[in-house]
């Protein structure tokens, strides 16, 4: 099931990023795509959030939150800025391939140090067999 919905899900991030830079290239503005984009989803995510928690964590829990996991959202806002003004140029197909290797190279390099909390899994051949497999896919995806 969970494989399931992951490939829903980045079947989904496809689609809305597809969407979204349809609509920065109508208002010939990638930044505003990105806020409205942005606006949707904290508007979406407010609605879920309170019809399905109770409560929120309190003063004293928030305090304990380490500075730098709260600009994740800054990091969003790049990374969704620049698909929504790649796609446009370079197709959504090539750009999605490209993004999605930069995702999985990443993701094994994250997890090999078990950086923010993630699970070490470290770097073997096989992996690395499989990142250049993901490479070669790219180069044959993007001829």
């Amino acid at each position: 099931m969970n494989i399931l919905l992951a490939l829903i899900a980045g079947g989904l991030i496809t689609l809305q990023a597809s969407i979204n830079s349809q609509l920065g290239v109508i208002l010939r503005n990638t930044l505003l795509a990105t806020l409205v984009a942005f606006s949707v989803a904290a508007f979406v995510s407010a609605i879920v959030l309170f019809a399905t928690h109770p409560y929120l964590p309190g003063k004293p829990l928030v305090k304990t939150i380490p500075m730098y996991l709260w600009f994740g959202g800054g990091l969003s806002a790049v990374g969704v800025g620049l698909f929504y003004y790649l796609i446009p140029k370079m197709g959504a197909g090539s750009m999605m391939s490209v993004a999605l290797t930069g995702q999985l190279l990443t993701a094994v390099v994250l997890s090999h140090f078990g950086l923010f909390g993630l699970p070490q899994v470290p770097i073997t051949p096989s992996r690395i067999l499989g990142g250049g497999a993901m490479v070669l896919g790219l180069v044959l995806l993007n001829r």
